[in-house]
């Protein structure tokens, strides 16, 4: 227990290593031109290619027959798109909220707790969120090219990874939220000392 706590300590320190206030507000803008600009366009374009039909990523959880429901009412070319855009679009935006997740939380922790308190290993539940993300999109355009034919345990695992990535990434932003507020309590007490 003692030497994963140690690995997970050294993760921590070599990416507060990279979390510079200048990365931390670059990736800080990238994240929110995504959301305002690019999101929308890839929901667009989504709803184009599949119709009224829901995609398994926006669901918490889900089953393998669910995931073939979905699969069944995207149609081919809806499979299609979503397949094409889980190997472009879906690649780069969780590398977007990831290095926006870690630099941001890893700067704030820096300034909000010190060196060694157990709070700065709050910018590795990102890292979780990212892998999970990319699991769940391999897991599901397996499913979604094989289909009508079967892919079981892929399938199956399908939604536990969406599951477990809305997890991290929810648990990332309340990260996020905690290492914010632990900045202004600092500062209001350091304040208050002088």
């Amino acid at each position: 227990m003692r030497r994963r706590m140690n690995h997970l300590r050294s993760l921590s320190s070599a990416l507060e290593k990279i979390a510079t206030g200048r990365l931390a507000l670059l990736s800080t803008i990238l994240f929110f031109v995504f959301l305002v600009f690019v999101l929308p366009a890839q929901a667009d374009a989504t709803a184009a290619a599949a119709g009224a039909a829901e995609t398994p990523d926006t669901a918490f959880f889900y089953t393998a027959e669910e995931l073939y429901r979905i699969a069944e009412a995207l149609g081919d070319a809806g499979r299609s798109h979503y397949i094409r855009s889980r190997f472009t679009f879906d690649v780069v935006w969780p590398l977007v909220y990831l290095i926006f997740l870690v630099t941001t939380i890893g700067w704030l922790t820096q300034r909000g707790f010190d060196a060694s308190s157990p709070w700065r290993l709050l910018n590795l539940p990102p890292l979780a969120g990212a892998l999970f993300d990319f699991l769940e999109n391999s897991a599901t355009s397996l499913a979604m090219a094989r289909y009508p034919a079967t892919t079981p345990v892929v399938a199956e695992l399908a939604g536990l990874f969406t599951a477990l990535k809305w997890t991290f990434v929810f648990a990332s932003f309340a990260a996020l939220i905690v290492a914010l507020v632990a900045v202004g309590v600092r500062r209001f007490a350091s304040q208050r000392r002088q």
